[in-house]
């Protein structure tokens, strides 16, 4: 059985969905939250597989909640419902650490296959979404800089401004040693070997904090 947390600041979208996943004998929803930090809490102290997370709900910024939630919960799948179809936006989820991205106007079959997908582990996109997304591969991504998620892009900001990892993880209420874990993913997406490259890219693309 996949137990479902459905995030979305509307109360009719998540009566919606909570009506859509019933018929579905294989999914239970076990929670809601209308924000981010309601999200958060309900998550803390309710056993869950999928979180279906709307883009625009209060609180932090959806790359910063899909960051922290997969920092907290590892084993939870994110999968991010949306009423904006705009693929840049489903990039964007996707590098936070997203398993899946569809639009609230997909058919409500769509909506329960991507649910049930994620949950086995796998991954979630339209055919549409995915053609673009094997276009922006075959291109490279655009700037190298796209293929950090919000999370990694503010380590680097820190980490260029010289804090040490206990200064960097302090701003960032994580330990040290996912300071480490970050630096070193973002050493690797941009083909870099020390910090002071980082510090030389940070530069050189005048990155600010996100």
């Amino acid at each position: 059985m996949t137990r479902l947390v459905i995030a979305d600041d509307h109360p009719l979208i998540r009566a919606g969905f909570r009506q859509l996943a019933s018929r579905d004998c294989t999914i239970t929803v076990v929670g809601e939250a209308p924000d981010g930090a309601s999200l958060l809490a309900v998550l803390k102290t309710t056993p869950a597989d999928v979180v279906a997370l709307d883009i625009k709900m209060p609180g932090p910024g959806f790359q910063e909640l899909i960051s922290k939630i997969r920092e907290e919960f590892p084993a939870l799948r994110v999968l991010v419902v949306s009423m904006y179809p705009e693929a840049e936006l489903a990039l964007r989820a996707l590098q936070a650490g997203a398993a899946g991205y569809v639009t609230k106007t997909h058919a409500e079959s769509d909506l329960l296959e991507a649910v049930r997908k994620v949950a086995r582990g796998g991954r979630y996109v339209t055919p549409s979404l995915a053609e673009w997304l094997a276009a922006r591969l075959e291109g490279g991504l655009g700037a190298e800089g796209d293929l950090l998620s919000a999370r990694e892009r503010r380590v680097l900001t820190l980490l260029a401004e010289g804090k040490s990892y206990k200064e960097a993880a302090a701003a960032l209420s994580v330990s040290p040693k996912t300071v480490s874990t970050y630096r070193a993913r973002i050493l690797r997406k941009l083909r870099l070997k020390t910090t002071a490259d980082l510090i030389r890219y940070a530069v050189k693309h005048e990155l600010k904090e996100v």
